[in-house]
Parts: C-alpha cells; sequence; structure tokens
C-alpha cells in the first residue's frame, strides 16, 4: 500500500516525473516534450511554494508514484504566480519560443502559457476558492489512492475555513471526470473544452 505524506523538497524530482508521464491527459507525455520539467513548471512546481501545507505524496518502493498540489486562495495564487514565479521562468524561457516548431511537440504551448497566463475574473472563485492537480502513474491507480490523496486535502482545507474547492477536467479525459464524479465533486459547468468541477466543503 502506498504512504501518502506532506510534501518534501526531496520530493520534487519525482513529483515532476509523475507530471510529465501523466501529461497527456492521464497518458505519458514524454515524447510530446523537449524539456521535461516544462509541464511540471506550471502544473506542480509552484504550489508547494506558494501555499505550503497543500501538497501530499504517495510513495511506494519505487519512489514518487502520486501527488495532490493545492491553493486556497486561487486569485491570490494568480497573483504570486505573476509576482513570483513567472518573471523567473519567463527569462528561461523566451517569448519567441512560444511559436510552433510543426514537429509535435508541446513546449511551445506551455512557453506561451508562462508569458501569457489565462486569468480572468470568475464567480466561483468567491464560493469555490480553492483548486488543486493530482495525478498519479498507472501503477497506483485503481485502488483507493487517488480518494485518500482528495480526502487528506479536503481535510486540511476544512480545517483552514476554505468554503469549497474547484478544478477544470479535460474533454478528452473521461476517466477523471468519472473519478472526481465518484470522490464527490459536482459538474458545475461544461465546455467544449471540458468541464469545471466544484466540491462545496461547508457540507
Amino acid at each position: 500500500m502506498p504512504t501518502i505524506r506532506p510534501y518534501d523538497l526531496a520530493d520534487l524530482p519525482g513529483m515532476y516525473r509523475v507530471c510529465l508521464q501523466t501529461g497527456d491527459s492521464g497518458r505519458d507525455a514524454t515524447r510530446l516534450y523537449r524539456d521535461p520539467d516544462l509541464l511540471a513548471h506550471i502544473y506542480a512546481g509552484p504550489y508547494p511554494v506558494a501555499d505550503p501545507g497543500l501538497t501530499w505524496v504517495a510513495r511506494d518502493d519505487q519512489g514518487v508514484l502520486g501527488y495532490i498540489v493545492a491553493t486556497a486562495d486561487t486569485p491570490a495564487f494568480e497573483r504570486w504566480l505573476e509576482d513570483a514565479w513567472w518573471p523567473g521562468l519567463r527569462e528561461r524561457y523566451p517569448a519567441e519560443l512560444a511559436a510552433d516548431p510543426g514537429d509535435g511537440t508541446e513546449d511551445w504551448r506551455r512557453v506561451a502559457h508562462i508569458h501569457r497566463p489565462r486569468r480572468f475574473a470568475d464567480p466561483l472563485h468567491e464560493p469555490y476558492p480553492a483548486h488543486l492537480h493530482i495525478d498519479i502513474l498507472p501503477r497506483g491507480q485503481g485502488a483507493g489512492l487517488g480518494r485518500r490523496l482528495v480526502e487528506t486535502l479536503t481535510g486540511a482545507l476544512r480545517a483552514r475555513g476554505v468554503p469549497g474547492l474547484h478544478l477544470g477536467v479535460g474533454s478528452g479525459n473521461p476517466r477523471a471526470l468519472a473519478f472526481y464524479l465518484a470522490v464527490g465533486f459536482h459538474e458545475e459547468r461544461r465546455g467544449e473544452r471540458g468541464s469545471t468541477m466544484t466540491m462545496d466543503l461547508r457540507t
């Protein structure tokens, strides 16, 4: 049985590996990236820095096989990214790299995100201010690990008095949609690109 424990800095390389190996709608995205760290620089790395105490990792005898990261306050997190996280990455990945090389790789899309992150005022951020990302390698799936990670996070958010939680799931990942519904999320909105899921933490 994998163990779940709070994040430690030594876990970061393993988290980056898991992020890449689940980064194509749950499938291995290694073939899509020349820079294997780029995806996790956006979707994993900033969370334990910005909101300490809301990252947990799952480990087995082979190392990190999953994690959950979150922030309790999405608007504040977006401001922090702009002030403290994106500047260094923008220097490392200049804007001219945000051009499609035409070889099927996705680095350019992530560089575009770093330079032009999607920010918008969403009414959902008031009742559901927290958001999360969770990734688990295939060897850790199907045995309740995802539920354990979500319950660990929601317990911590409730202890902080956070009223609600949201996340996005892409339309190309129906297994993830089914998982979130099974662990207590509600499909708040559905669009062409995917769904927005919410969970009320006051109940």
